[in-house]
């Protein structure tokens, strides 16, 4: 079984990378991808846990970029985790994110809720700190029933507490992660509300996957990125998102299987392929 989307502890997971591929390998994936937000730190972890439990790894990050004043989230896969390039711009997105949440926890306290810095990265430990973590807080000290309500009420964008944040271009992030050997693929375009105008311009840029089994999609959404995927000579992935059963309840490892004949076909995609 491959499931190509997962996060762990280094992002917003609520897993560490070891934990995460013990339960995937529970749970019949026999392939699995990390790709934490905008960091490869947990792949070192994930890779000897991987090799302990007899799991193929596949190196991956995910990146939150912008394609026609729409959030886009660019997966990559099977990229050089040690290059410079994708390590710099991690490095300038912990900076951006720590700032972003410096900014959410003054709004929270201005609405008078008495949140602090240190309670958020308590939550956070040493993960790229994001949106889950403070509604993690939140839910913590009784303010909001559950994770879900808190992007209702404050997290969401243009709620309460909501702070824009760095705008990276989806052209950009395909460029990337290629520069640094990988695979480009747009993770649940349903969710994002991509339609074939974002999806041509993506295409364009060197995109070469489209996440069309995702647990955001019903059928319909299913049927209508996989026309979309072969209007644009994109492999249509399979991607659970899992972050874990208090994170999202409803996205669940080992729940479908990417052909193994279209995985090929993404990793043959690959710069780092043929290098």
């Amino acid at each position: 079984m491959i499931d190509l989307h997962s996060h762990t502890t280094a992002s917003d997971g609520q897993y560490p990378p070891a934990t995460l591929v013990a339960r995937a390998a529970a749970a019949g994936v026999t392939v699995l991808a990390v790709t934490d937000h905008d960091t490869v730190a947990g792949l070192a972890e994930a890779r000897e846990a991987a090799r302990a439990h007899g799991v193929e790894l596949v190196p991956g990050i995910e990146l939150s970029a912008f394609v026609h004043g729409k959030e886009a989230h660019i997966l990559g896969h099977f990229l050089r985790p040690e290059d410079p390039e994708l390590a710099r711009f991690a490095d300038r997105l912990r900076d951006e994110r720590t700032q972003r949440m410096e900014a959410m926890v003054a709004r929270m306290r201005e609405l008078g809720f008495p949140v602090r810095m240190e309670h958020v990265l308590k939550v956070a430990g040493d993960a790229q700190l994001g949106r889950p973590h403070l509604a993690r807080v939140l839910v913590n000290q009784g303010w909001c029933i559950d994770m879900k309500a808190a992007f209702d009420r404050f997290l969401g964008t243009g709620r309460a507490a909501w702070v824009e944040r760095f705008k990276l271009e989806g052209a950009e992030a395909i460029r990337l992660i290629r520069d640094a050997g990988g695979t480009a693929t747009l993770a649940h375009p349903g969710s994002s509300k991509m339609e074939r105008v974002e999806l041509k311009a993506l295409a364009q840029a060197g995109l070469s996957g489209l996440e069309v089994l995702s647990a955001d999609h019903n059928p319909g959404l299913r049927q209508k990125y996989l026309a979309l995927a072969a209007e644009f000579d994109l492999v249509p992935t399979f991607g659970s998102d899992f972050h874990g059963e208090e994170v999202s309840p409803d996205h669940r490892l080992g729940v479908a299987a990417m052909p193994p004949e279209l995985f090929q076909k993404l990793r043959a995609r690959a710069p780092s392929a043929s290098a």
